[in-house]
C-alpha cells in the first residue's frame, strides 16, 4: 500500500546524516533537533504553535485534557473514522456523540453536527479523512455560535489547504481551537517509528499543551497540572525534519496518482454502475492519504480477494463503523441512525497510493479491476 523503502532511498543521505547527528550528540530526548523541527513545522503550517508529542492518539488526548472538560461532557465525533478520534473521548470519561458523515466525501458536515447538539455538548472533533478537509467554514461558525471547542483530527490530511468564502486559505489543523496530527510511518508526513504533534494559535493554550505533554511541568520537577509523558524522540524529529521539506512534493505525487486512477476507472465505468471514485471539494485541496472507492452491489469483499490473489494489496478503512464497536456501545450517544457510516463501512476499498507510484504499477491494478468486472 505504501512504498516507504523507495521513498527513503531518495532521501537516504539526508536522513542518515540526521540520525547519525543525533547519535553523535546523544541528545535522544528533547534534543535541539526536536525544537528545530517544531519551528520548521510551525512555519509550514502558517505560524501556529507546535507541540511535538509521542503519537497522534496522544495528541488528541492532550488536546482534550488542555480544555479541562468534565466527565459527562459530550464531544461530537464522526462515526466513520479511525478509533483514536473517539477512543480518547471515552478514555477521559467524556461522552462520544456519534454523527453520520457525508456519503460523497466521507467527512462530517455541519448538518450532521447540528443533529447532535445538546446542553452537554462542549466540543467537536472534525476528522479530515483520507486527505481532504471537512467543510470547515460552516462548522466553525456553528461552533462559535454555541461556544464549542473545535479539535481538528488532521492525521490524514497534513498539507491540505481549505479556502474560505472570502478567498483566504488556511491549512487543515490550524482552523479550530486545536489541531492534532500523527507521524505514523504510512502517513503523508511519517517518521520511522511513532510520533505526533499538536497545533494551536493561542499562546497560553500552547503553553498548557506543552506542560501536559511533559508531566504537567514548565520547570523541571515543578508540576502545575496533571499531565502525561508524551515526547517525540530526537531521531524521529531528525527524520521528519528532512521529510517535511518534501511534503508538498509528496502530496503532489499522491494527487497525480489519484487523478490517474480516477481517469482510467471512470473511463471503464462512466455511469458508476460498479463503483464510485472519490469526490473532491472545490474549496479544499486533497493530498490523498488514501484513494478509496465505494464498491457497489455487495462486491467489495470479492474484489478485494480477486486483487489479493493477483498479488495486489488493498485495504478496508474501516470495516466497522464506531457505533458498532463493542467498546463504544456502553458509553456512546448516537445523534441519528448513522446509516451512511454503516453503508460506507461495508462498501469502501482503498487502492495502493503513495509517493513512488508509477503508471505501470497503477495500470496493473486497474487492469485487474477491469478483469474482475469483465469475468
Amino acid at each position: 500500500m505504501v512504498d516507504l523503502k523507495g521513498q527513503y532511498l531518495k532521501i537516504k543521505d539526508e536522513v542518515d546524516a540526521g540520525i547519525q547527528n543525533v547519535i553523535d550528540n546523544t541528545a535522544f530526548i528533547n534534543g535541539p533537533i526536536v525544537k528545530e523541527f517544531a519551528e520548521h513545522l510551525s512555519q509550514y503550517m502558517g505560524g501556529c504553535y507546535v507541540t511535538p508529542c509521542a503519537n497522534g492518539t496522544d495528541a488528541l488526548q492532550i488536546a482534550l485534557m488542555a480544555l479541562e472538560l468534565k466527565p459527562g461532557d459530550e464531544v461530537i465525533v464522526p462515526a466513520f473514522t479511525y478509533v483514536a478520534s473517539a477512543e480518547v473521548i471515552g478514555l477521559l470519561g467524556l461522552t462520544p456523540v456519534m454523527v453520520d458523515v457525508d456519503y460523497d466525501t466521507f467527512n462530517v458536515t455541519v448538518d450532521n453536527i447540528k443533529k447532535a447538539l445538546s446542553n452537554k455538548t462542549k466540543a467537536i472533533i472534525p476528522v479530515h479523512l483520507f486527505g481532504q478537509s471537512c467543510d470547515m467554514e460552516p462548522i466553525l461558525a456553528f461552533a462559535k455560535e454555541h461556544n464549542l471547542y473545535v479539535i481538528e483530527d488532521n492525521a490524514q490530511a497534513i498539507g491540505t489547504e481549505y479556502t474560505f468564502s472570502d478567498g483566504h486559505k488556511e491549512k487543515t489543523g490550524t482552523m479550530g481551537t486545536i489541531g492534532c496530527t500523527s507521524f505514523f510511518p504510512s502517513k503523508n508526513l511519517g517518521c520511522y517509528g511513532d510520533g505526533g504533534a499538536i497545533f494551536c494559535k493561542d499562546d497560553e493554550l500552547a503553553e498548557k499543551l506543552r506542560m501536559i505533554a511533559n508531566h504537567g511541568q514548565k520547570v523541571k520537577y515543578h508540576h502545575s497540572v496533571i499531565g502525561c509523558n508524551s515526547r517525540l524522540d530526537s531521531i524521529q524529529a531528525a527524520i521528519l525534519n528532512v521529510k517535511l521539506k518534501h511534503l508538498d512534493e509528496y502530496g503532489q505525487a499522491r494527487y497525480a496518482a489519484a487523478s490517474y486512477y480516477t481517469e482510467k476507472l471512470k473511463a471503464f465505468d462512466p455511469e458508476q454502475k460498479f463503483f464510485i471514485t472519490p469526490k473532491e471539494l472545490e474549496n479544499s485541496t486533497h493530498v490523498y492519504h488514501q484513494y478509496t472507492l465505494k464498491i457497489k452491489n455487495g462486491k467489495r469483499d470479492a474484489l478485494k480477494q480477486f486483487l489479493a490473489d493477483a498479488g495486489i494489496p488493498s485495504m478496508i478503512y474501516y470495516p466497522l463503523p464506531l457505533q458498532e464497536q463493542e467498546a463504544f456501545k456502553p458509553i456512546t450517544r448516537a445523534a441519528e441512525n448513522l446509516t451512511i457510516a454503516k453503508d460506507i463501512a461495508y462498501s469502501v476499498l482503498s487502492l495502493p497510493v503513495h509517493t513512488e507510484m508509477t503508471k505501470e504499477i497503477q495500470d496493473a491494478v486497474i487492469s485487474k479491476i477491469i478483469e474482475f468486472y469483465n469475468s
